[in-house]
């Protein structure tokens, strides 16, 4: 791949120009129509890159096929996939990527919000960096690397296989994703139709890092409720739920469980929204551990809190509601270690040292293995995801490409 010209940084910055943002609070799918306006530009950069199958579905997916062209019929078929969508963490509205060509490891100022200083203080991964191509937004909005860096990694591996046909491989399905940001990436997606074995998402951070590992996740929704009366004659009649709601959260540990304090395989247990009046609030939480066993025993915690605050308030009553979301992906991969290491063994033969980690969230290659598609995250340089400083190295970006291809050429070894 020597010779070869790289179309992962200019497909990136057109891409993260596309205003993806995905919705929580919708109950449409995709949760934004805005999201298929990627989804179409996509089926055409495929159609023109001689992907003749390209397709958008009623819900914003877009397929995709290179046929196989190994002598070897009984190849399985491999999948890679992203994400179209941006968190709504922050705004995704007129995203303006800024290339930093041969980045010297000097603070970032971002021009559109200089208080927003990019630093390897801040970012210490910035210091392996230096020398790279560094792509920013202006400050004002995030860049979307989280997962456009993904989607223009398999946009540009396309294209190399494509404009080198002599490289062998098995059939190779192109997914890409709508609504992965708030939990549903999947939910309408139909897996025959996908028709793949094994699959890799796009979504890892560092170059080098392969996951296969990620949380197991439920969602728990909080119904309060109190008592209204008129608040002239409320004396000894009236229960504010609102008050009550605040004494639950209130009672919540500040020292541990909580995302802000813990890191590795520690879980924890997120309030995430809350609305309501005097008579009834909802409080959505975010449950979250590695070993899935651990989610029941943090709900009835969680359900005994709220419990020991409710009789405090004689009227008060609640509901409580889990909802299951993902289940960690190495329940599903620990039975097909050679999906993980065949990425690991990509990575050393195109000169990148693996990084294995677990993952601090989901991708869709957490419900995908569970879907009979068992599917680890390789690395595409995203970080800072969900922020203002967000930033993707090309060469980070060059570098997974590379291993997309060795990957499907170890395949291609191995029926």
């Amino acid at each position: 791949m020597s010779t070869y010209q790289h179309s992962v940084a200019s497909r990136f910055i057109k891409y993260a120009k596309i205003d993806t943002t995905a919705d929580p609070n919708s109950t449409s799918f995709p949760s934004s129509e805005k999201q298929k306006d990627l989804s179409k530009i996509l089926v055409e950069d495929l159609k023109n890159l001689g992907v003749v199958d390209a397709e958008m579905d009623q819900w914003g997916y877009v397929f995709g096929t290179i046929p196989s062209n190994s002598q070897n019929p009984n190849l399985p078929t491999i999948c890679f996939c992203s994400h179209i969508d941006t968190a709504p963490d922050c705004s995704g509205t007129d995203v303006k990527p800024i290339l930093h060509s041969k980045y010297d490891g000097s603070p970032i100022i971002l021009p559109d919000d200089t208080s927003q200083v990019i630093t390897t203080e801040k970012h210490p991964y910035l210091l392996e960096k230096i020398g790279d191509d560094i792509i920013t937004a202006s400050g004002l909005t995030l860049l979307g690397a989280d997962d456009k860096a993904g989607v223009a990694i398999i946009m540009d591996f396309v294209q190399y296989l494509q404009e080198n046909p002599s490289i062998p491989h098995g059939t190779i399905r192109i997914l890409f994703t709508p609504d992965e940001e708030v939990g549903r990436g999947v939910e309408q997606l139909d897996m025959a139709k996908l028709n793949a074995d094994y699959g890799y998402t796009l979504d890892g951070g560092k170059l080098g890092d392969i996951e296969d590992e990620s949380f197991s996740a439920d969602a728990v929704k909080i119904t309060i409720h109190g008592v209204s009366a008129h608040p002239g004659y409320a004396k000894n009649k009236m229960v504010n739920a609102m008050k009550v709601a605040a004494d639950f959260i209130n009672a919540l540990p500040n020292d541990k469980w909580s995302p802000e304090t813990t890191s590795g395989r520690e879980g924890f247990v997120h309030p995430t929204a809350i609305e309501g009046v005097l008579e009834k609030v909802t409080i959505n939480f975010i449950i979250r551990d590695h070993i899935t066993e651990k989610l029941m025993t943090y709900e009835d915690r969680l359900e005994e809190l709220l419990k020991m605050v409710i009789e405090k308030y004689p009227g008060a009553s609640y509901e409580f509601e889990v909802i299951e979301q993902y289940r960690n992906m190495k329940e599903v991969l620990q039975s097909v270690p050679f999906v993980t290491d065949y990425a690991i063994e990509a990575m050393k033969q195109v000169g990148i040292e693996p990084r294995p980690a677990i993952i601090r969230g989901g991708t869709d290659g957490s419900r995908l293995s569970f879907m009979g598609m068992p599917c680890p995250n390789i690395f595409t340089g995203e970080m800072a995801i969900h922020s203002k400083h967000e930033y993707v190295s090309v060469q980070d970006m060059e570098k997974a490409v590379k291993t997309l291809v060795a990957l499907v050429q170890i395949w291609e070894k191995h029926p």
